[in-house]
Parts: C-alpha cells; structure tokens; sequence
C-alpha cells in the first residue's frame, strides 16, 4: 500500500511538472536587424533617458566601471548571484536584433526575445503596470546607445532552480500581469508618484519582504526588507524615523542623497538617487510626484505638527556625550563621532547627520548602524560633500557594539537592542567575505 502511495504521488508530480513544462513554452520572436537610430523620435529617445533614470536601470545593468547598460552587475538572492544582461544595441551579447515586441514581451510578461523565461531578478511584475508610449520610449533610448560587445558572467543559481522552464511555475503562484490603475480618489500628482514609484521605479523591490519563493508579501508591501545586508526601511505609516518624511524632506532626500531631518542614503539606495533620481534628466515634477505619493503613505501630514518639538529634543540631545567623562562609552563616542554628529542646531545640517533623527538607532535591529560604522561612507557612496571614515579597523566589535547601545539609550526613546556584540561580529565576517568575493 505505501509503496503505491509513493508511485502515485511521484506520478502527480511527473504530470504536475509535464504541464508546467508545457506551459512554460513561448514562441521565439523573428531578430531584426538594428534600428537605424534616426528612426527614433528625438522626444522618444529624450523621454526614455528621463524613464531610464528614474527607474534606475542603469544600477542593474552595469558593472562597477563597466560600460554603460553593458550588464554584468550581480544582484544577490537567496537561489544565487544573477547578473544583469547587456541591454545595448549590440547584435550579438546585447538587444541589437529585438523587435519593438520582443522588448515589450520580455519588460510585461519577463521573457527573453527567445522564448526563455527571465528570472524575477528582472523585476518584470513592476514593468508589466507601464504604458506602452513609456516602454517605445525605453526601447528607442536603449537602441540608440552606443553598441558594447561584452557578455555577462553564469548566474550562480543551482539546479534544479537555474531551469528557466520552471520559472512557469513562479508566474503562476506570483505573477499578475496588469497595466497601472489609476486611483481615482487620489491627485494627478499623486497618480503620477504611484506609477512611478510601482512601475518604473519598483520601489517595492527593496522595501517590501518577500516569502520563501522570492515573491513579494503584496499584504505587507513597503514594510521594509533586508537588502544586501541592510534594512531597507518601512516607507509606509510603520516607519521608525522619529520625524515623518514629509514631502518637503522627501524631495530633498531622493534628489541630493541627504535630508536634514533624516541624515543620508547609504548602501543600495545611493545608486537609486546619486546615479538615477538625482541626475538632471528627471524632471522635479516626478521626483515630487514621488515624494508625494510616499508621504501620504507614510501619514506625514497628520504627524506634522510634532516635527518642530521633535527636532528640538534631538538638538538638545546632541552635545550629550561632552561633560560626561564618568561614562566610559560616552567618552568613546565622543572621541569618534561627535566631531562630525554634533548640530547646534535650530535646524541639523544635511552634511552633519543627527543621529537623534536618524531611522539607524530606530529600527527593530541595529543593522544599519552596524553597516555604516564598519564601513563609512566614501566620496562617491553618499550624499555628495558628505563622507565618514571607515571604523573597521580603529574599532572593535566591543566598541562598535558599546556605541550602538551608548546612542539606542541616550537618542531614542525604544528598548536596548539584543546580542549586540555577537550581531556586530556576524555582520563584520559578512562584509569581509562579501569583499573577497
């Protein structure tokens, strides 16, 4: 009896997988020869660098001093490293020979002009909501670039993962096709904010968590997630920032990298502004449009009343550390930071962070804190104008560690944090093994 059992569960899943299989299958599209570039729209080809930009493709889909759009970039999951493609015209390692069509098959639907599925790296569920005068605009910006012959390194997915077949199987379960729908309740302005933020910008694919098959919790969407080894933090009403982001701050942090009342952009998110949001071919009207739609989220304008008293009780907490020589790990931080950190105030300087009003001593774990002291923040990794030396190697993990718990009880008002010194360690042997590989 159990042996049929066995037969018969083995058999459901050879059939289960056959129809996946069979369902997987998509027609190649026809190559084409290279669009002449003057067969594009100056508009187009405008309007796409401006789409480009916001929507951050060139992160994903350049090495570190790569050729623009070349690909190479990995991007880290839990199945493996998947690189971004070459996304220039080139006719042999690029998209020289995809139709209008196969473009928009591959950005709606994540697959290849070939018919191979795309792995979800490629955040197509995000592409799927633009119109199709953006996807034309994106298309006419990318095959007018400069041709690069270059081909990307193998994803590191295991088998069975790595069979792009399989990834039927993901659609079915994660995937809802569907252009972007309009709320109309909502502004044009706001409109506009959501679209971008969820069809071009995907927002969501840093800031909301994801389940054990890599799909987004669409119920806890923008609740923050762990990215890279960072917490992208909740951009929704469970944001930790003792002051709400206001669209005021909003703007200025998504076009300069730096917020008075919110310190600066680290990790992930410095491509997202320093090489997308901030460059001159996005417009302001979209970066506010953005900046807009996330503060709704966030309720600023209902918490708007208390920024005032809270940032003077961050100022007033500022200097907290001169004069306490009895303290031991005041002392510490005011060797090492408070140089840098200290705000006379009445309003912090965006090149002065108060960490008092920073989300790093906020958050549930004190992840980020951890990140930035270990690793600083280099002329070109931040806000520009703003750098911080790397604490690696002048500091020990007992030290770090003291400093964390110092500020989580003199700057905030939220229960210390657990295991500090063990999480300090973890996280320096995941950055050092990250920096060999």
């Amino acid at each position: 009896m159990i042996r049929r059992i066995g037969i018969a569960i083995l058999a459901v899943a050879l059939l289960g997988l056959a129809g996946v299989l069979l369902l997987s299958w998509r027609p190649a599209i026809a190559p084409i020869e290279r669009p002449a570039p003057e067969s594009f729209s100056a508009e187009s080809i405008t309007h796409g660098e401006s789409l480009a930009a916001a929507g951050h493709c060139a992160s994903c889909h350049t090495r570190p001093g790569g050729q623009l759009f070349a690909g190479g970039y990995g991007v880290n999951t839990p199945f493996g490293v998947i690189y971004g493609a070459n996304v220039t015209p080139d006719p042999k390692t690029g998209i020289g020979t995809w139709s209008i069509e196969a473009f928009v098959r591959a950005m709606r639907e994540g697959v290849a002009r070939e018919g191979s599925h795309l792995f979800p790296a490629f955040p197509y569920n995000a592409y799927a909501k633009l119109t199709d005068d953006d996807l034309e605009a994106l298309y006419a910006y990318l095959m007018t670039r400069q041709p690069v012959s270059a081909t990307v390194p193998s994803n590191t997915v295991p088998f069975p993962l790595s069979v792009r077949a399989l990834q039927e199987g993901w659609k079915i379960l994660l995937f809802r096709s569907g252009r972007y729908q309009r709320n109309p309740s909502k502004s044009d302005e706001w409109n506009r904010g959501a679209y971008l933020a969820q069809a071009l910008s995907d927002c969501s694919g840093c800031h909301t968590p994801r389940n054990s098959l890599g799909g987004e919790k669409a119920r806890d969407a923008y609740a923050g997630a762990v990215i890279d080894g960072w917490i992208a933090p909740p951009l929704n009403q469970a944001n930790p920032s003792p002051v709400p982001w206001t669209k005021e701050e909003l703007f200025t942090f998504l076009r300069t990298g730096a917020s008075p009342l919110h310190g600066a952009a680290g990790a992930t998110m410095i491509p997202v502004i320093r090489d997308a949001l901030a460059l001159p071919v996005v417009p302001d009207s979209d970066v506010r449009a953005i900046a807009v739609y996330f503060s709704d989220m966030n309720h600023a304008d209902a918490r708007a009343a208390g920024v005032e008293t809270a940032t003077r009780e961050a100022l007033a907490s500022s200097d907290l550390a001169i004069g306490q020589q009895y303290d031991a790990d005041a002392s510490l931080y005011a060797a090492a930071c408070i140089a840098c950190h200290y705000n006379a105030g009445p309003v912090p300087l965006a090149a002065r962070p108060e960490l008092a009003l920073n989300s790093a001593l906020t958050l549930p774990e004190p992840t980020n804190f951890i990140q930035v002291v270990l690793r600083g923040v280099g002329k070109t990794d931040g806000a520009r104008g703003l750098v911080m030396p790397a604490y690696a190697s002048s500091l020990s993990d007992s030290e770090i560690a003291r400093l964390a718990a110092y500020l989580r009880r003199t700057r905030t008002k939220y229960p210390p944090w657990s295991d500090l010194g063990k999480k300090v360690s973890a996280i320096r042997r995941e950055s050092e093994n990250r920096s060999y590989k």
